[in-house]
């Protein structure tokens, strides 16, 4: 991909045609779609829309060996954050729409979600564990503010004190700061925010529209004063762009009251890597070639690492060096001496019509 004009607000700056599954590049048949540059003007026009999907379920399980949790819930596909690093991009592929511009601007929002869960819940086979959210796409990217889809789930999880984890980028969880409290004083909810850098400027061009740096620190303050367990995550750490952020971001989270804290490094799974080789090119053609040899030189000279186990564990002399950087950092900070467990104990199973079991 060579860079073009620079797509301003939005993180991907091309479409990112999806190949992976079969699906025919689209040839000009006749119909309006080959004129629209000529009726619309020249260019993507990127306008957020958001479209009504109607699940049959919501809780997806899954049985990776090198992740935390084994459930998850998603209440949007696509995010307007538009995180040009987001390993879920790929995902707006089976929909034959774009990892790149389709992701952050054609959302799909699952207004029966809450129901769902409710359905699932009161399976009698089912058996609690916590339910990760945030894990694919932000829970409170900006359409929550009018859809509330991750505060209904929430509702429905303190109500049968169910445990709920919650990553996010967006200072908007705090609007649901009084259920969290309660959640927390039944210890069932652990929320991380992830912040990538302290540069407002930086973060603008990474992740457009998630929220400021300092807002998300914010947030953490204000998660943390209301004693709900708050975890900062630095992720994705970015070789030569974000990891001289590292201290500084543990340090201010530590000020604010965040005893939790933990890395990650930049993945770039299928269409991702030559999303964010665009991006280097348009906005760090200065530093594109260093960025991509260090990350190379940490997935065993690939863009990146699929395997099991090794994809979450970097390796060389770069993973090592950011590796002790941290370490070093939540030592000096009193940072991760303990570690939070949920408690399964406290479930009550509902009825599927939304009450709870007498007995």
């Amino acid at each position: 991909m060579s860079p073009g004009p620079v797509i301003h607000g939005r993180g991907a700056q091309s479409g990112a045609v999806p190949t992976r599954f079969g699906l025919a590049t689209r040839e000009a048949d006749g119909d309006w779609l080959d004129a629209r540059e000529d009726i619309d003007g020249p260019g993507p026009k990127l306008r957020t829309t958001v479209t009504e999907e109607h699940s049959k379920t919501i809780v997806t399980f899954n049985k990776s060996p090198d992740i935390m949790f084994d459930r998850s819930i998603n209440a949007y596909r696509g995010c307007e954050h538009g995180c040009i690093y987001c390993f879920a991009r790929p995902t707006h592929a089976y929909h034959d729409l774009s990892p790149g511009i389709d992701f952050e601007t054609k959302l799909f929002a699952k207004p029966d979600a809450a129901r769902l869960l409710r359905e699932t819940l009161a399976k009698r086979g089912y058996k609690p564990a916590p339910i990760a959210m945030g894990t694919n796409t932000d829970p409170y990217q900006p359409i929550e503010a009018t859809y509330r889809i991750t505060r209904e789930i929430l509702e429905i999880c303190l109500e049968v004190r169910h445990p709920v984890t919650i990553t996010t980028k967006s200072a908007r969880v705090t609007r649901d700061i009084d259920l969290l409290a309660e959640m927390a004083r039944h210890r069932l909810i652990a929320v991380g925010v992830s912040v990538t850098s302290l540069d407002p400027k930086l973060s603008g061009l990474l992740e457009p529209r998630a929220s400021a740096p300092v807002k998300r620190l914010e947030a953490l303050g204000q998660l943390a004063a209301a004693g709900v367990p708050a975890h900062v995550s630095i992720a994705p750490v970015i070789p030569s762009i974000t990891d001289e952020f590292m201290e500084a971001i543990l340090s201010e989270a530590a000020g604010r009251g965040v005893r939790s804290a933990s890395w990650i490094m930049l993945r770039l799974p299928h269409e991702v890597a030559p999303l964010f080789r665009e991006w280097l090119g348009v906005h760090y053609p200065d530093r594109a070639a260093k960025v991509m040899h260090i990350v190379q030189s940490i997935r065993d000279g690939r863009d990146n690492d699929p395997d099991f186990f090794s994809r979450m564990k970097p390796t060389g002399v770069w993973a090592d060096l950011f590796r002790t950087r941290f370490r070093l950092a939540c030592k000096r900070l009193d940072i991760n001496r303990s570690k939070l467990e949920l408690d399964i104990s406290q479930f009550r199973r509902p009825s599927p019509h939304g009450q709870l079991d007498l007995l």
